[in-house]
C-alpha cells in the first residue's frame, strides 16, 4: 500500500469526485477524515465503506468558509491519529449561470463560489501546515477545473475561481517548499452531481471530447493519488484530467465554448 500509516483530509469528501477520492486513499492505507458541509448520511456512508474494507476513517462536518471549523477540523485529526500528511482541497460550490446572462452572477453567488472554491482551499491549506511539518512535511492537492484554462465552466465566477487556484497553487508551492509539495488537478466534465449539470451536456461533452468519452471519478482520484504519493519530484503543477478537451479544442459554431465542470 502506498499511504501506509499516512493520514489525509478530503474535504467535500462525501460525495462526487471527493467520495472517489476518498475511498481510493483509504484502499492505499491512508487514514481519511472524510469532511463534510451538509451530506452526514453521505459522509457516514463513505466512512462505512472504508471501514469495510478494513481501512480507517471518520466524518467531520466543517465548512471550510469558516476558518474557526476548519482549525478545528485539523485539531480533531491532530487529536484522534497525530499526524498529516495529505490534504486535498476538493470542497467547492457552483451555480450554473449562463455566461452571457451577466445580470444573473449575483453578489451571493460570487462571494459563495469564491469563498468556498478559494478561500476556503487557503485557510484548509494555512490549518494544515504546522501539523503537516511536525511530521517532516506533505502534500497538498487542489481541485481545480478545466475551466481554468477554457473559461467555459459553470460560470464566469467559477471559473475564475480556479484559474485563480490554479495561480493559488504555484504560491502555495514555492512558499511551502521544500517540505510541503502543492499540486492541482483540474478536471472537465465528470458525472457527478456538482452543479446540477444535466445529462445532455455530459453528452455533448462526450462528443466534443478527443478520446470519445470524459473522464471518470476514479480516473480523477488515480491523479489525486499519483500527485500525493509516487510524484515526489513534481510541485507547482497542474495536470488536467478532461480526455483532451482543452488542449485540442477545436472552433464551435456561434462561437460559444461546450462548457466544462
Amino acid at each position: 500500500m502506498k499511504l501506509q500509516g499516512q493520514v489525509a483530509i478530503v474535504t467535500g469528501g462525501a460525495t462526487g469526485m471527493g467520495r472517489g477520492i476518498s475511498a481510493l486513499l483509504a484502499a492505499e492505507g491512508a487514514k481519511v477524515l472524510v469532511n463534510y458541509r451538509a451530506s452526514a448520511a453521505a459522509a457516514k456512508e463513505v466512512v462505512a465503506e472504508i471501514e469495510g474494507g478494513g481501512g480507517e476513517a471518520a466524518a467531520h462536518a466543517a465548512n471550510v468558509q469558516d476558518d474557526d471549523e476548519v482549525r478545528a477540523m485539523v485539531d480533531a485529526v491532530e487529536s484522534r491519529w497525530g499526524r498529516l500528511d495529505i490534504l486535498v482541497n476538493n470542497a467547492g460550490w457552483s451555480k450554473v449561470t449562463p455566461h452571457w446572462k451577466l445580470d444573473d452572477l449575483t453578489d451571493e453567488i460570487w462571494d459563495r463560489t469564491l469563498n468556498t472554491n478559494l478561500r476556503g482551499a487557503f485557510y484548509c491549506s494555512r490549518a494544515a501546515v504546522p501539523l503537516m511539518r511536525k511530521n517532516g512535511g506533505g502534500s497538498i492537492v487542489n481541485n481545480a477545473s478545466a475551466s481554468a484554462y477554457n473559461a467555459a465552466g459553470s460560470s464566469i465566477v467559477y471559473s475564475a475561481s480556479k484559474a485563480a487556484m490554479v495561480n493559488m497553487t504555484r504560491s502555495l508551492a514555492r512558499a511551502l517548499a521544500p517540505d510541503i509539495r502543492v499540486n492541482a488537478i483540474a478536471p472537465g466534465l465528470v458525472h457527478t452531481r456538482f452543479a446540477g449539470w444535466p445529462d445532455e451536456a455530459f453528452e455533448q461533452g462526450r462528443q466534443h471530447s478527443p478520446l470519445g468519452r470524459i473522464a471518470s471519478v476514479e480516473e480523477v482520484a488515480s491523479t489525486v493519488l499519483f500527485l500525493a504519493a509516487d510524484a515526489t519530484a513534481i510541485t507547482a503543477e497542474t495536470i488536467l484530467i478532461d480526455c483532451g478537451s482543452t488542449t485540442l479544442a477545436t472552433a464551435r459554431p456561434g462561437g460559444r465554448a461546450k462548457a466544462q465542470s
